[in-house]
């Protein structure tokens, strides 16, 4: 068999993985959402206000990646979330953790076989602009994908067209009328003190940025930098879903040497994930309350 066939056939195999692991959620739920919503560290309360809930640890799913990082569940959550059906990661995998960049998306392929067809996907990130504190509460209007720009893309290989097309523009990575939608929802809840828009960039980690690093992120215009989400949002809009980030700020990066702040830790990503996780909560849920119907390319 030539590599190019191998390739196809892994292909396939990952497309009928995801429809396999569809059919067995779905016979688990009678649910049937058309949102989704990814949990990023220390977030996991998001799904608290879920109604008529599913739950499926991911162990419980063939082949699906484990959340092996403090503050990520690990399992999926279908149920009602203010009349809406969504499907939720309360938790999700990294590069770190020694996935496959194939193995940290599956989980999106399943909601695209599931039938989301708008995401919203949420992280912990450092802030490197000068202007963002602790706490704030970033939209995400673009992305700087580190690991894409070196070769480590979720559409690395031959191209399976039932996943979406073999070049997919990401200019649109985040779709602007939800982040407008996102931004005013932030200001209608009293939110305009710590509500930010700005570029999240995704190193693989888990060690956290030098300073030198931090300074080169923030010249070439990333306003806060994590480890995740960048390969889920190229997942998703390559099978064509309308995709909404939101970056909670848990701690500001260090630039300068003489800076005797304390040194970044999980453990402060937690922290301030659980302090700011009622703002989180609501701005979420009033996004899917309003993203009422999908209808093409237009949100009511």
């Amino acid at each position: 068999m030539s590599e190019n066939t191998e390739r196809r056939y892994e292909f396939s195999h990952e497309y009928d993985t995801g429809d396999n692991i569809c059919k067995t959620i779905l016979n688990q739920s009678k649910h049937r959402p058309t949102i989704g919503i990814i949990c990023g560290s220390g977030l996991s309360a998001l799904g608290d206000d879920l109604s008529e809930k599913d739950s499926i640890p991911y162990e419980k799913i063939k082949q699906f990646p484990k959340s092996t990082v403090p503050g990520h569940e690990g399992q999926f959550v279908l149920g009602t979330l203010k009349g809406k059906v969504v499907v939720m990661m309360q938790g999700r995998t990294h590069l770190y953790e020694g996935y496959t960049v194939g193995q940290i998306t599956l989980p999106v392929r399943v909601m695209a076989h599931l039938g989301v067809k708008t995401l919203i996907v949420t992280n912990a990130a450092g802030g490197l602009n000068r202007k963002y504190s602790v706490g704030d509460i970033m939209v995400v209007k673009d992305h700087i994908n580190l690991a894409g720009l070196t070769g480590e893309s979720p559409l690395r290989g031959v191209n399976d067209d039932r996943f979406g097309t073999r070049f997919p523009a990401l200019s649109d990575a985040y779709d602007k009328s939800l982040v407008k939608m996102a931004l005013s929802t932030a200001r209608e809840l009293g939110y305009g003190e710590f509500i930010q828009e700005g570029v999240y960039c995704a190193q693989v980690g888990p060690a956290f940025e030098t300073p030198a690093e931090c300074r080169f992120l923030s010249m070439v215009g990333a306003d806060a930098v994590g480890m995740s989400t960048v390969h889920e949002v190229v997942i998703a809009r390559h099978a064509g879903i309308k995709v909404l980030g939101v970056s909670l700020i848990t701690n500001v990066a260090v630039m300068d040497y003489a800076d005797n702040g304390p040194a970044a830790n999980h453990q402060e990503v937690l922290d301030v994930a659980k302090k700011r996780s009622e703002s989180m909560k609501k701005l979420v849920s009033a996004v899917v309350e309003k993203n009422l119907t999908y209808h093409g390319t237009a949100f009511n």
